[in-house]
Formats: C-alpha cells, sequence, structure tokens
C-alpha cells in the first residue's frame, strides 16, 4: 500500500501550524487536572520520576564502566610479557650415540639409552665413585642438556642383581615468547 502525495490533502496540515494551537495546548493542559483527577496526575509524576531517576542511574554506570574500561587498558598495557620455559626432549638418537661414547671410560658400570633417558648401573658398591662422577659426567653430557634424576638406589634397594642404580631424564630447556590473543580483547 502506498502512500498517495496528489490525492493528500494539504489543507488539513494547516490547522496544526495555525498560532492558536499553542493557546489550544495550554488550555488543554490547565484543564488536565479537573478533567483526569488528582490520583492519575501523581501516578503519572510518580513514573516520570522514576524514568528521571533510572536514566540519571545508567549514565552515571555507562560514565563509571568508560573509566575502568580505560584504567584496565592502562593497566593492560603495563604488564610485562613473561616468556615461557618449557622442557623438550632430547632426541633419542642423540642420547645413544652420547651414551655409546662415554661409557668406554667408565668401567664395572652398565649404561644404557632408553628414549631420552639414561640408566647407569653397577653390580657392585665400591664401583661408588665412578657411579658418582659419571652421573656428573651426564649432567655436563651436552650443549644444553638439562639432566634430571628421575630414580636413584643404592645397595638392598636395587635388588639381587644390581647395587647402585640410577635413571637420569634428559631433556633441553626451550625459552618461548608468551603470545597475547587480542581477539579475546574488547
Amino acid at each position: 500500500m502506498a502512500f498517495d502525495f496528489k490525492n493528500f490533502d494539504w489543507r488539513s496540515l494547516k490547522k496544526y501550524t495555525d498560532p492558536k494551537v499553542s493557546g489550544d495546548l495550554n488550555a488543554f493542559l490547565e484543564q488536565l487536572p479537573q478533567n483526569a483527577g488528582q490520583s492519575i496526575l501523581i501516578a503519572a509524576g510518580i513514573a516520570w520520576a522514576m524514568a528521571g531517576a533510572l536514566g540519571l542511574y545508567t549514565s552515571i554506570q555507562a560514565r563509571q564502566l568508560t573509566e575502568f574500561r580505560a584504567e584496565l587498558a592502562k593497566a593492560e598495557a603495563l604488564k610485562p610479557i613473561v616468556p615461557i620455559i618449557k622442557d623438550v626432549p632430547i632426541d633419542p638418537k642423540e642420547v645413544s650415540a652420547f651414551v655409546e661414547k662415554v661409557s668406554k671410560g667408565y668401567s664395572g658400570l652398565d649404561m644404557k639409552a632408553n628414549g631420552s633417558s639414561i640408566i647407569i648401573t653397577s653390580s657392585q658398591t665400591a664401583s661408588f665413585a665412578k657411579f658418582r662422577e659419571a652421573i656428573g659426567h651426564m649432567q655436563n653430557g651436552g650443549s644444553g642438556w638439562r639432566v634430571t634424576l628421575d630414580k636413584m638406589c643404592v645397595g638392598r634397594e636395587c635388588g639381587d642383581k644390581d647395587k647402585l642404580g640410577v635413571s637420569l631424564k634428559v631433556n633441553k630447556v626451550s625459552v618461548e615468547n608468551q603470545v597475547e590473543n587480542n581477539s579475546t580483547k574488547k
């Protein structure tokens, strides 16, 4: 359904632009208490007052929220980026090649590579000095190695066959910069 401008009576709008219209509105507002009743006017006044109070409260809260967001953005800008330190397992081939090369110098000790771990055992407690030196050698084994003690036993704790035993886990330290996800920040 379209509005037809050709058939519209433009003279009907003339009554709304007449100077007497403001006088008619003033007369209507003066007569309103008598026509509507005071209780309806009081209810309307209370509703308008509540709407005004709600509008004021909303504008104050919006202003405080804007200030809080500005403070939060300022605080996040000052937060330093802390790097993440991770242990990365060494290639098992590198560990086994190192064990094969070093084990020849420690007679009386049994050295094995098990993945990125090194297991050193001995059937005699008299080999403790060599055992201790072998552990130290493994600590300084490769470039950037971080060797941690996984298990260790001495004497009867090791069982019937071995009297000295240690399992060393070999990792490299990796330092990565922390990546911030800007898509989650709004």
